[in-house]
């Protein structure tokens, strides 16, 4: 496993590393110290599907540094493969997490993602919840690409900040491409966080945790933003079980003909 020693399985074609909150905050911040250049991929049923469907990001996700089982489908599916120890390590936990420590230990923080009003929001409300953490950087890029000036520019400037840990909020799988991109280039460790800056701003309700531990925070988010995410649910989710049943038959096959 690249940059891990973190056990796990392969899902669906995708590495899923056995950790936890505190296990996956204190690499994040190990890198942080040593000015490593590492990115972490928290893991859903929507970017295992990308990555079946794309060899090129299944290879941008097993090539990062941890993947945190952030879907309970996930958690579970590696629990049946064997991983009975695993955790879900949702990416707004994540880095709730490494807020909290980050504002302890004096290590400052970069958001790279997401609109600038959500920046902005996050800006006051992040101080105010994990006392003595300091967003030494934000930036909210456009939607279209970068030109290499312009790229160049934001690795200086990430570096010129001071900031030590860079959350990313692009969205799936448009981070987690980002991230592998700049790895060797951005000296720290890259967060892929997804929905996290919207949850933790306060501009879009999380589900329930019992809905979350429930493995439903999907409907929840459904219902919330159905014209976004219907076809996104109703494309993935089935075939990721079906994909899934396939590699548990085949895995009990395999351990009845080794008998």
């Amino acid at each position: 496993m690249a940059g891990s020693s973190a056990p796990g399985r392969m899902l669906v074609g995708v590495r899923i590393d056995t950790t936890s909150h505190a296990d996956a905050a204190e690499r994040v911040l190990g890198w942080a110290r040593a000015g490593e250049s590492r990115y972490v991929c928290a893991a859903t049923v929507h970017m295992v599907m990308e990555a079946h469907d794309d060899p090129a990001f299944r290879a941008v996700v097993n090539g990062a540094d941890l993947v945190t089982p952030d879907g309970m489908p996930l958690l579970w599916g590696v629990r049946l493969l064997g991983e009975a120890a695993a955790t879900r390590v949702r990416g707004t936990d994540l880095m709730s997490t490494v807020c909290a420590r980050a504002g302890v230990e004096g290590i400052p923080i970069g958001l790279y993602g997401s609109t600038p009003q959500v920046l902005d929001r996050l800006a006051d409300v992040l101080p105010k919840r994990f006392p003595g953490l300091r967003i030494a950087y934000r930036v909210s890029p456009p939607f279209r690409p970068l030109a290499p000036s312009e790229d160049e520019e934001v690795v200086r400037a990430i570096h010129a900040s001071g900031a030590r840990v860079l959350f990313v909020g692009l969205g799936c799988p448009k981070q987690e491409r980002w991230m592998a991109a700049h790895r060797g280039r951005v000296h720290l460790p890259m967060v892929g966080v997804g929905a996290a800056f919207d949850f933790l701003a306060g501009v879009k309700r999380e589900a329930p945790r019992w809905m979350q531990n429930a493995g439903l925070e999907w409907s929840f988010r459904l219902l919330s933003e159905p014209r976004r995410l219907w076809r996104r649910y109703a494309y993935h989710n089935p075939r990721f079980v079906a994909l899934l049943a396939v590699q548990l038959c085949g895995r009990g096959r395999r351990s009845r003909g080794a008998r």
